[in-house]
């Protein structure tokens, strides 16, 4: 299959991540190369591009398509949880701006063995960002304690079932093991009611979201990464994260917040003693959304939110 993956809010992460031509730009979350591609076009002969994906398909393709912009661009197989070891490599200390597009890709949720759909039956349990990793889906689903199944699926996947659908998933595995995703689509609707179904779109979806999120340390891993990325910029650079849901989102506003005002002095405190000082500004106090020709064009947008920061030294 070829990796089609049609960029989120495109002209709204070009125009805000506010291109200089001899800048250095980091992707973390590089895919098919389609942001990457723009801000690539952008650079002139002293710019510099570095892409990273732990997607093995994704580094193949993107490679492929960026090859045309020759020895301005790096990329490297890494998640952007890495990203200052990564850049140390390549001797940069500074860069101008970072991009993090936090969604799966299209070409991932379209190829069925990679486990990602919940619109396959007979797709494997696997759903690996890395597939040098070794756990998987299926580790989860088969391994996990009915605790624990009900505690990722209540906090990753805010599903008012998650206790159901872990007493359903547990049952179900004590037959069998449950080894496809069909399988599993199956279990979920029968822990939710029918007319919660009718209301609420494919039952399966926030349970395949919260494995999914479990599996890959997504959440951890953003959260681990953001005031680094922050301190990599240089005076002026940008922090552009697109999310697709709010426990993501959450993350971003939070640490956004904290790195513009991270005083923890008592609010009555005439002047700042704690010595902590801004790392620079927010710029979108609220998120910029996909405009409606997109969300037609690609549904797949309308859950997508774009926050920026800007390094102030």
């Amino acid at each position: 299959m070829e990796f089609n993956h049609v960029s989120v809010l495109l002209e709204e992460v070009i125009e805000n991540l506010d291109i200089k031509p001899d800048g250095v730009y980091v992707d973390g979350t590089l895919g098919g190369a389609g942001h990457a591609s723009r801000v690539c076009e952008k650079l002139g002969p002293e710019g510099m591009f570095i892409g990273l994906d732990q997607d093995e398909t994704a580094i193949r393709v993107s490679t492929e398509r960026l090859a045309k912009f020759g020895e301005k661009v790096h990329i490297v197989k890494s998640n952007y949880v890495h990203m200052k070891e990564v850049l140390k490599d390549l001797h940069v200390e500074k860069v101008d701006g970072i991009l993090l597009d936090l969604g799966v890709s299209s070409y991932q949720l379209d190829t069925a063995d990679r486990g990602f759909t919940y619109n396959e039956d007979d797709a494997p349990l696997d759903m690996r960002m890395d597939q040098r990793q070794t756990q998987t889906a299926s580790d989860i689903v088969n391994g996990y304690e009915e605790k624990e199944l009900y505690r990722i699926i209540r906090d990753y996947g805010e599903d008012k079932f998650a206790k159901n659908i872990a007493k359903h998933i547990v049952a179900a595995r004590q037959v069998k093991p449950i080894t496809t995703t069909g399988e599993l689509t199956e279990i979920i609707r029968e822990s939710i009611p029918m007319k919660m179904q009718v209301k609420s779109g494919h039952p399966a979806k926030r349970t395949f979201q919260a494995i999914r999120i479990e599996l890959n340390r997504e959440l951890d891993v953003l959260r681990d990464s953001l005031d680094g990325m922050i301190d990599i910029l240089d005076d002026g650079g940008r922090l552009c994260i697109i999310t697709f849901h709010s426990l993501e989102d959450r993350i971003v506003k939070t640490i956004f917040r904290k790195n513009e005002n991270p005083c923890t002095c008592p609010s009555d405190f005439p002047v700042c003693v704690c010595g902590k000082k801004s790392k620079g500004k927010v710029i979108t106090r609220k998120p910029i959304l996909p405009g409606e020709t997109e969300m037609e064009e690609n549904p797949r947008s309308k859950s997508a939110k774009l926050r920026i920061f800007e390094r102030v030294l």
